[in-house]
């Protein structure tokens, strides 16, 4: 049996987040009934390889043998579960990249646009704003070669690189006869996964678009700025905004949790065996010193979100509003198949809230549902279908499955409703839920568009 060191991986995003673990090799003890089942399984190996054989032997155009092999894998995996497939090598590295939150770059943000490279905007203090690239620079040409039909994510690694190298943009600037060019350094890039605002003027509004390896220090960070700028005796409270964050590190989240927490469990996970029960707890050091909080979820809600969401819920030590979260409830273990092999991404346990609550399958329903006013045109593309509608996924523990429910989130501050609704919450006003009659239309809404698809 191979010796393998794991990673253990939560999220409903394909190739997200994963965070270190070690999976001892078990000792097997095999018996009569053991040993037919194996003489069964090898039988089956060979049937793959005549297959194998067949395919290399009389398919119309010489096959691959490395793809065909890879296919073969991807497909075993696949027909496990949603969350349980292969990464090849590139997949491993992008996955490793997302997962650190940091990469040898540039530091601005990109978007395609007729073909170019528009720039969002550069992320401070990195080598794009020290250079003076600005919002809406087109990068046309990048080491002298033109980016016109290049897709995003070619143009996005050829611009990533290790620390230290170097690479020349051609840029066309509005208001500028001819295109800058401009030769940058590549920097160590941190991914800003946290980002704050004083709401009012004495609320702090959190919001966490993942769970990487710099989630934590990103959240005290921006606490104790939230704390200083409106003062502790003025601040009110928090609003943590995990709407559409589709989960991340597990220890992100044990962390992110610990955070708002002085003791107590936060979330247990349980395999195939009972011996692989894990449980993970709080420390002593609430860094709100026990601001009231609430957690604002939706149907993008999934994975790290939900334990963050669900270890708070438990605990009493936050109010949720929103809408009930996706439902994945799974682990998944990152297995390295050794140099350039990628890794295998594969379901090996579920986690439970502190109360003991699977939410595999049917999510996290929140204390106050609200639900947004969605534009006309975006109805058919803003409820989130969750766990329970996909295909081949881990059923329930007691069968009580739920379908997804609403994931828009309005643009503009002024018209979410659920924003203003944890605002009144913490200024001691009184909130409505969504009237019954509101949520039970906006559920048959939902199963309208399901049966016309």
């Amino acid at each position: 049996m191979m010796r393998k060191t794991s990673l253990v991986l939560l999220s409903a995003a394909t190739g997200a987040m994963l965070a270190l673990a070690v999976t001892h090799p078990r000792t097997a003890l095999i018996g009569a009934s053991a040993s037919a089942a194996t003489s069964d399984t090898y039988r089956q190996l060979n049937l793959f390889g005549d297959v194998f054989e067949r395919v290399r032997a009389d398919y119309v155009e010489k096959p691959d043998d490395a793809k065909l092999v890879e296919s073969a894998v991807s497909g075993m995996l696949a027909g496990l579960d949603p969350h349980s497939s292969y990464m090849d090598a590139k997949s491993f590295r992008d996955m490793q990249v997302q997962t650190r939150g940091e990469f040898g770059g540039l530091g601005i943000e990109v978007t395609m646009e007729d073909g170019l490279i528009k720039v969002v905007s550069p992320i401070d203090d990195t080598p794009a704003s020290k250079a003076g690239i600005l919002a809406n620079d087109i990068i046309s040409h990048l080491d002298d070669e033109p980016v016109q039909g290049l897709t995003l994510n070619q143009a996005v690694e050829k611009m990533r690189g290790a620390i230290n190298t170097k690479i020349k943009l051609r840029i066309i600037r509005k208001g500028q006869d001819k295109p800058i060019e401009v030769t940058l350094t590549r920097d160590n890039i941190r991914v800003r996964s946290v980002r704050a605002r004083v709401e009012g003027d004495d609320l702090g509004y959190i919001r966490v678009t993942t769970f990487n390896e710099q989630t934590t220090e990103g959240l005290k960070r921006e606490i104790a700025n939230l704390t200083s700028q409106i003062g502790a005796d003025k601040l009110k409270g928090f609003i943590l905004d995990l709407r559409n964050n589709p989960g991340g590190l597990l220890e992100e989240a044990v962390t992110v949790s610990d955070t708002f927490l002085d003791r107590g469990e936060i979330v247990s996970t349980r395999g195939r065996n009972a011996e692989e029960t894990q449980r993970r707890s709080a420390r002593p050091g609430d860094l709100t010193k026990g601001k009231p909080v609430v957690v604002l979820i939706n149907g993008g809600s999934a994975s790290a979100s939900e334990i963050v969401a669900g270890a708070l819920q438990d605990h009493k030590r936050a109010t949720l509003i929103g809408t009930r979260s996706f439902g994945k409830g799974s682990v998944q273990t990152i297995i390295p198949l050794g140099s350039g092999n990628g890794a295998l991404r594969l379901t090996t346990a579920r986690y439970y809230t502190p109360s003991g609550k699977s939410i595999q399958a049917k999510g996290i329903t929140p204390d106050i549902e609200i639900l947004q006013d969605v534009p006309e045109e975006l109805k058919a593309r803003t409820d989130t279908k969750g766990e329970a509608s996909l295909r081949g996924h881990l059923k329930g523990s007691d069968g009580d499955e739920k379908a997804g429910s609403q994931s828009y989130v309005p643009p503009e501050a002024k018209d979410d409703k659920a924003l203003k609704a944890a605002a009144d919450l913490l200024h001691g006003i009184k909130v409505q839920a969504s009237a019954p009659e509101e949520v039970e239309k906006d559920k048959a809404t939902a199963e309208d568009r399901k049966t016309a698809n």
